[in-house]
């Protein structure tokens, strides 16, 4: 009975400790960007995070600015032509364009039978034309990991891969949690 009841605790407790531990890292993280107690002698908490947040909206409407998206383009083209950045910046900015883009990129969640084991995956369909690998009637579909920030990327025919009608954010959510969140 006690026992039971600990482990009952222990399932609400570290996934809310968790949570405010990692908010609260990187609220702080953020917030000693700015250091205003260099400047005027006082610590203002919040302020680092109220600076970002004003920062990169300022950014976004610049971006999306006509008269200075050329900036942005050379800042892009820029980080697009190093050899070492290149890759890094490429992954960083193509991954949160799938997430938060206008583009996004998992908006279409498939289930993919594996053939003579009789068993199906979720994942999620990222590209429809891959001629360019010389698979003109296969179709790219990313399988998110569990508790992860990983996943697989395997090309199917076609034909194997079958749209769901059901939302992607929940698909994604019961996919990262190991099947064990989303709708029930």
């Amino acid at each position: 009975m006690i026992l039971r009841s600990f482990f009952r605790g222990l399932l609400f407790v570290v996934p809310v400790a968790a949570t405010l531990y990692l908010l609260q890292w990187a609220f702080v993280t953020i917030d000693n960007l700015v250091d205003p107690e260099r400047w005027f002698g006082f610590r203002v908490p919040g302020l680092g995070v109220a600076i970002a947040v004003v920062a990169i909206t300022a950014i976004g409407m610049l971006a999306s600015n006509i008269l200075t998206r050329w900036l942005v383009q050379m800042v892009d083209r820029f980080f697009q032509r190093m050899p070492l950045t290149k890759m890094i910046y490429g992954a960083i900015k193509d991954l949160l364009d799938a997430f938060v883009g206008e583009k996004k990129k998992f908006d279409r969640p498939v289930l993919v039978g594996l053939g003579s084991v009789n068993a199906e995956v979720l994942g999620f369909i990222t590209r429809d034309e891959l001629s360019w690998l010389d698979r003109p009637g296969s179709v790219a579909v990313y399988f998110p990991q569990s508790y992860n920030f990983a996943g697989s990327v395997v090309l199917f025919p076609r034909e194997s891969v079958h749209p769901l009608k059901a939302v992607p954010s929940d698909v994604m959510q019961f996919i990262v949690s190991g099947g064990v969140s989303g709708k029930h």
